[in-house]
């Protein structure tokens, strides 16, 4: 039991704070996405909601990764582990889904977060450019006096339009550069944010029953930080194989594939639509998993018994 209580306040500290971590980053991404692209007339600020629903699957994709890595770390027995993680692994899903969609009507509701007030005269440089915004941050579109080496000061008083176009400054050194992994791992998680929040408008149950085939299918997948005697080689693998999922639920997830396998499932199974289908996926390989780890570890303990 005092196994399972460290697990359980393990897996509670992890999901609060890689959320918390994750609406940070998204947060900071946004100012820096505003910051480069402010001569444009950027909009400014966004709803702490969206950020919230936009890290919602990545704190579900780690917290697990982390209690399963540190339930066999534990030696906690793989049935007892596996069932606690799934349980917490629903329970946070379901109230951070909760919350995140009512926080508009609750009293503490998180407002939107608002752009950097300032006063006329703000200047933003990149390299040896720099524009001054004549009305501060809130009038990103409003008068503005553009500096480029060599050229005179440009006076533009609206910068849209034919005769006042709009020149921007060149990307951040950060801006472009980021790596392909990390860039196409963002994307996944985007996708797998807008579905969660689209299943959840559709109906609570919808999102129950998504999320729940998905944390079953990552918590079926116990028996990959067990491979080794290395932990930290055993988390990386299993970092792996969880960017896997979260490749073949985008793969599920898309339109194309989804409309191919209701097709096909439409004879076989009927109740199979196009709202269960990765459901479905995720459940039947999760149950496979865990009957594979449950033989499996039958099958190494009676090896024990015959030693």
């Amino acid at each position: 039991m005092k196994k399972l209580a460290k697990l359980v306040i393990n897996f509670s500290l992890h999901f609060i704070l890689i959320f918390l971590a994750a609406v940070l980053l998204k947060y900071l991404g946004v100012w820096i996405d505003m910051a480069r692209n402010i001569p444009l007339g950027a909009e400014p600020g966004v709803a702490a909601a969206d950020l919230a629903w936009k890290s919602l699957p990545i704190v579900i994709y780690l917290s697990m990764l982390f209690a399963l890595s540190y339930s066999v770390r534990r030696k906690i027995p793989a049935p007892a582990a596996i069932i606690c993680t799934i349980l917490l692994g629903c329970l946070f899903t379901a109230g951070s889904s909760i919350l995140i969609s009512r926080a508009d009507s609750l009293k503490f509701a998180v407002k939107p977060f608002s752009a950097l007030e300032s006063r006329p005269g703000l200047i933003l440089t990149q390299s040896d450019n720099a524009i001054i915004l004549l009305k501060g941050s809130r009038e990103t579109r409003g008068p503005r006096v553009v500096s480029i080496p060599g050229r005179p000061l440009i006076y533009q008083e609206e910068p849209r339009g034919p005769n006042n176009s709009i020149i921007g400054l060149p990307a951040l050194p950060f801006g472009d550069n980021s790596p392909w992994f990390i860039r196409s791992m963002g994307l996944d998680f985007n996708m797998s944010a807008i579905e969660m929040e689209k299943r959840l408008d559709g109906g609570f149950l919808h999102f129950a029953v998504y999320a729940f085939s998905l944390v079953l299918f990552l918590g079926s997948l116990c028996f990959l930080f067990d491979l080794s005697k290395w932990p930290l080689a055993n988390l990386f693998f299993g970092a792996l194989i969880f960017r896997m999922v979260l490749l073949l639920e985008t793969f599920l997830n898309s339109p194309e594939i989804n409309s191919i396998l209701t097709a096909f499932m439409a004879g076989k199974a009927p109740f199979a639509t196009s709202t269960l289908i990765t459901p479905l996926a995720f459940t039947v390989l999760g149950i496979l998993i865990l009957i594979y780890t449950l033989l499996a570890g039958i099958a190494k303990k009676g090896g024990y018994d015959e030693d």
